[in-house]
């Protein structure tokens, strides 16, 4: 671990070293799952778009070379064009395996414990449709927030809480869960700081324990602030991704110089940052890259569902990598009400596969036993005898009595000896031989 290190969990809590290089290892040998997975990219490259495509004013993505015979699935941006005038398109194409992120999180598994039943979940995004595939009959969304004209709001929803459909191996990290959207965005999809407070604070009051936020804020202001401190005293815990999922623009389109060192509200204390990662456990080429991370998750080339129809979409960054989280966490949430939202993130963390950056492993955070008791003192080293046990002035009585009469036995057996020998003396000497 070197102090120099571009990438440093936040100073409150004991670093973590990773650069872009020490990102790699991040599932390492302690993490097989995913390099066991790593064969499946190819399935996932025919019906996924090329990792990291653009699509800002596009809701298609182009094909990567590999799958240029599969189908397409649209790319969900995380926001749109406001001058293309036009609002996600329908998927007419379903994957009917199951996605790899779902498979190395190993979901299926984590929900033999719980699927989130009876937990609120607030997603704090571009808004979610009411009537999505795998969300229809739990999702509380009034307003703005019914309306996704961008999709990206249902996408991480989806990631959270979907259900399956037929047709589609897809389905949410806790399926039993039901969601609250909230606007932390215009319709386009882009956020700002007073949408984002008012968004967490709306998901806080009508009842959410887990508050999903997808926006990467390149400064704090005093309402975010004081919204974050409400949810946290509110018992609710906020996920937040630890860097946008695309670079920054100046004005002149290009990236901007140099980038933030923190975004929010991932960089405020309690909010559980995250980090995204491929199918090999790496950070993705040319995305940002934060200078701390709380978690990694899957988030390149996810599979999710889209505000209207039954087929499937994709999409990419660390705002998805977040909706990962915070399903994870619905799912503690239901499986073990008693603990904190604090509790619970420490939990999520100390159940990550270790690497650079912990790997979410949600059949852990639902199953580990943790120690909860403080430690004991330490033991006296001084060894102690115990004291004797108090006698009674009989004891020696009786064992004074006991000699006594063992002498007299003796002198008595003495005496009979003495006596017959004499005996046989005197009846020598009456008969000489």
């Amino acid at each position: 671990m070197t102090d120099d290190s571009p990438f440093l969990r936040r100073p409150a809590r004991a670093p973590r070293t990773a650069g872009p290089a020490g990102l790699r290892p991040v599932c390492g040998s302690g993490v097989p799952r995913l390099s066991v997975l790593a064969p499946l990219l190819g399935a996932v490259l025919a019906v996924v778009p090329a990792v990291g495509a653009s699509a800002a004013g596009d809701a298609t993505a182009s094909p990567s070379a590999s799958a240029s015979t599969g189908p397409q699935l649209p790319l969900t941006p995380s926001s749109l064009d406001p001058e293309s005038g036009t609002c996600a398109k329908v998927s007419p194409t379903q994957v009917g395996a199951t996605p790899w992120a779902q498979l190395s999180l190993d979901v299926a598994q984590a929900n033999k414990y719980t699927q989130g039943d009876g937990v609120l979940v607030g997603v704090v995004d571009t808004g979610v449709a009411p009537q999505a595939a795998g969300l229809a009959g739990r999702v509380h969304a009034a307003g703005a927030a019914a309306q996704d004209c961008v999709g990206h709001g249902t996408f991480l929803a989806g990631v959270i809480a979907a259900s399956a459909v037929p047709g589609s191996g897809f389905a949410g990290v806790a399926p039993g869960a039901r969601v609250v959207a909230e606007r932390g965005t215009d319709q386009w999809g882009r956020p700002s700081a007073e949408l984002v407070a008012q968004g967490i604070e709306a998901a806080v009051a009508a009842g959410a324990k887990v508050v999903d936020v997808s926006a990467a804020l390149s400064a704090d202001t005093a309402p975010l602030r004081a919204a974050l401190e409400h949810a946290a005293a509110k018992d609710v815990l906020v996920v937040a991704p630890a860097a946008p999922d695309t670079a920054p623009e100046s004005s002149s389109g290009q990236s901007s110089e140099p980038p933030p060192a923190s975004y929010w509200p991932a960089a405020a204390d309690g909010v559980v940052s995250v980090l995204d990662v491929d199918i090999n456990g790496a950070h993705p080429d040319g995305v940002p890259q934060p200078v701390h991370a709380d978690l990694a998750a899957p988030g390149d080339g996810i599979t999710g569902i889209g505000p209207k129809g039954t087929g499937n979409y994709v999409a990419n960054g660390a705002s998805v990598a977040a909706a990962f989280v915070a399903g994870t966490a619905a799912l503690v949430r239901a499986h073990l009400p008693h603990l904190t939202a604090a509790q619970t993130a420490a939990r999520l963390e100390a159940t990550a596969a270790h690497a650079s950056v912990p790997l979410l492993d949600p059949s852990a955070a639902l199953s580990t036993v943790l120690p909860t008791a403080a430690p004991s003192a330490a033991p006296d080293p001084a060894l102690h005898l115990p004291e004797p046990a108090p006698t009674s002035r009989l004891v020696p009585r009786a064992w004074a009595l006991a000699g006594a009469c063992l002498l007299l036995g003796v002198l008595t057996a003495g005496a009979m000896t003495v006596a017959r020998l004499r005996t046989s003396r005197r009846r020598t000497d009456r008969n000489p031989a």
